[in-house]
């Protein structure tokens, strides 16, 4: 029999260990050089199809109640219903919106409790709407300062408030392979006018659609 001598040992059983080592080293550099091509072919998939972020539109802003009442309280109560649009512009790449939630903030600061929205698949350059309401549901307290602010601008006869859109998502290339999640957060500002921009002067009328006018459909501000 011959004696194998595999990095200085000698014998039957090193020459065993030796080429189980040997066998081992090649199945490691089997796994890393498997993991290194799904990787590459992930970034060539990537990088041809290239998804582009969903195009969000803010059709209608109709606000049924706005009501602050500073400086005797600054509990705000509001209702309104907002129509979103969005639209997936990819030819090759689906979308699922896995978890959305909507609500409207005014200067940065929640005036709405968020409303989720239903899970939903948005095949290649497909559209889906959406028209949640959006309540305060006796949650939202303002600052002393955003309460008189709101209320001036009430008076003065315009308000912004902005819809926002948040939440993960994923896509789909061909039949079986589905990204992980990203997320996704979308902000559409919305003019509204209050009483044919006279403004309420002091007055708490409660609103209503035709005292709160929603100016201009206009798209959002998207980020994936």
């Amino acid at each position: 029999m011959t004696i194998k001598d595999c990095g200085g040992h000698k014998g039957v059983s090193s020459a065993c260990q030796c080429h189980r080592e040997k066998l081992y080293r090649k199945l490691r550099m089997a796994a890393i050089a498997f993991v290194l091509l799904a990787l590459f072919v992930i970034l060539i998939v990537y990088l041809v199809l290239h998804p582009h972020k969903p195009q969000f539109y803010l059709q209608d802003l109709a606000v049924l109640c706005l009501n602050v009442t500073p400086p005797a309280s600054a509990y705000l109560f509001t209702t309104m219903q907002a129509t979103v649009a969005a639209r997936n512009p990819n030819a090759r790449v689906g979308v699922y919106y896995d978890s959305a939630d909507v609500y409207a903030q005014y200067k940065g600061a929640p005036i709405t409790v968020p409303t989720r929205l239903p899970v939903e698949y948005q095949g290649h350059r497909d559209q889906s709407v959406w028209s949640p309401y959006l309540r305060s549901m006796d949650n939202v307290v303002l600052s002393p300062e955003l309460a008189v602010s709101l209320a001036q601008d009430e008076t003065a006869g315009y308000v912004l408030i902005d819809i926002r859109v948040e939440g993960l998502v994923r896509w789909k290339v061909g039949t079986s392979w589905i990204s992980g999640h990203f997320h996704l957060n979308v902000n559409c500002p919305a003019l509204i006018r209050v009483n044919e921009g006279k403004g309420s002067y002091g007055a708490t009328t409660g609103g209503g659609t035709e005292y709160f006018r929603f100016q201009q459909a206009a798209p959002c501000n998207v980020d994936v």
